[in-house]
């Protein structure tokens, strides 16, 4: 029994190494527009709500999810998060595929992650992935304002899905539809 318990960590420190020798002589690669295997992005996603759920303390959003809070929201998405999560146009971002992962798509893929576990990502970044802290910019209120309108996005007031179709010359997608073309082609 000894000897296979030995044989078992010989080989678990085996595999790690050449996992190391792998990535130091530069035979991973690493561009930020290739697609993550499946394998890849679970393992990554999995790990990123671990680490949140581990971390990340449990809190309320302070701000009431008022037609103004959820308008100015609205308004800081854009100006901020719009550019790499997808625009209010309900097309996908330009940056979409330039991102190791790549970038989600709240707009055409609403977030069905509690509010404190959003606030915590925006708060703090997600490492490795090209997502910043939020927390060094943007104040607390504001960042619970976009959290307020990333986790209403699909079920929006009447006068907020207004002012969006006044502004961005289109509403809010109804629930359960989507217009991102590479989501369809992997659920076919």
């Amino acid at each position: 029994m000894r000897n296979f318990i030995l044989g078992v960590v010989i080989i678990i420190v085996a595999l790690a190494l050449l996992g190391l020798g792998a990535a130091n002589f530069g035979l991973l690669r690493t561009t930020a527009d290739a697609t993550p295997s499946s394998l890849e992005r679970r393992i990554m996603m999995n790990a990123l709500d671990a680490s949140v759920d581990r971390h990340a303390p449990h809190l309320d959003n302070p701000v009431l999810p008022t037609d103004e809070n959820l308008i100015d929201g609205m308004k800081i998405y854009v100006m901020n998060c719009s550019v790499c999560h997808g625009t209010l146009d309900n097309k996908p971002s330009p940056l979409e595929k330039s991102f190791y992962p790549p970038v989600p798509q709240i707009i055409l893929d609403p977030l069905d992650d509690p509010e404190w576990h959003i606030y915590y990502v925006v708060s703090t970044g997600a490492r490795y992935t090209g997502m910043p802290s939020w927390r060094h910019a943007l104040s607390d209120q504001d960042i619970w304002k976009v959290v307020g309108f990333l986790s209403r996005v699909e079920k929006l007031p009447p006068k907020v899905q207004e002012y969006w179709k006044n502004a961005y010359g289109v509403g809010p997608l109804p629930t359960g539809e989507e217009e991102h073309p590479q989501e369809k082609k992997g659920k076919d």
